[in-house]
């Protein structure tokens, strides 16, 4: 079974909140406390799936439910995983545009534990970062979601970070002081996200390392400047199973 969902159009709003997040950070960045630096995002744990029929479950935004491509049902990540796994598997796409982490935890959830899912993949974070979300509020989010699939599930988890944004059409327009403070503070957000993937021995996907390599290059992405084009999606499936195979 999966959730299908409506394909949105891409408004202003996303690049107004990115430009404005990023004039705020060039605005803040001199009072920016030595405990804010990036540390390096540790290895990925490894992630062991049976070999029979598995249950897999994503959670996401509108990258899971495929926005981008011509045929989502196919052409997302999250399909192109699910053709991976084991004969008989299940996937459930749980993803829904727009979503933010702290809706994610009422809305995709609650469901996600009711399936019992051998495996669980998570990308909750651009809509947060874009959207103005503190750092301090997703980390807490974040730590609540994994912790409740942690206790109350046997899944192997796989969760991807924030790529460089910066490098994405859709964007285009920051200066080189607002792209470069956004970086410094996408950095932040994933050495936030790399700590608590240690702490609950969750695999990391890093979309940020290697060059960004999702948003570095012009074929990844939809015409839309912002989503993965279906060349783009492959490549993220690419990585999702690097580190389930890990």
């Amino acid at each position: 079974m999966a959730y299908t969902h409506s394909k949105p159009k891409i408004s202003k709003w996303a690049t107004t909140a990115f430009l404005l997040f990023v004039m705020l950070l060039a605005a803040c960045a001199s009072n920016a406390p030595a405990s804010s630096k990036p540390r390096a995002p540790q290895p990925p744990s490894a992630v062991r799936i049976t070999a029979g029929p598995i249950t897999y479950v994503a959670l996401g935004a509108s990258d899971a439910v495929g926005v981008g491509s011509s045929q989502p049902g196919s052409q997302g990540y999250v399909p192109l995983i699910g053709a991976k796994l084991p004969a008989g598997s299940h996937t459930v796409n749980l993803g829904l545009s727009g979503i933010r982490l702290h809706e994610a935890l009422t809305q995709e959830l609650p469901v996600a534990l009711t399936l019992s899912p051998n495996l669980v993949t998570i990308w909750l974070a651009v809509n947060d970062f874009i959207g103005g979300v503190s750092y301090t509020d997703y980390l807490h989010d974040l730590n609540t979601l994994l912790d409740q699939l942690h206790t109350r599930t046997h899944a192997a988890i796989v969760m991807a970070n924030l790529p460089d944004l910066t490098r994405l059409p859709l964007f285009a327009s920051a200066n080189a002081t607002e792209q470069a403070q956004a970086r410094q503070e996408i950095q932040h957000w994933n050495a936030g996200i790399a700590s608590l993937a240690v702490r609950y021995g969750v695999a990391l996907v890093d979309l940020y390392g290697q060059g960004s390599a999702l948003t570095a290059h012009p074929e990844y992405i939809s015409a839309d400047g912002f989503h993965p084009s279906p060349a783009g999606y492959v490549q993220l499936a690419k990585l999702f199973w690097a580190a389930i195979k890990n």
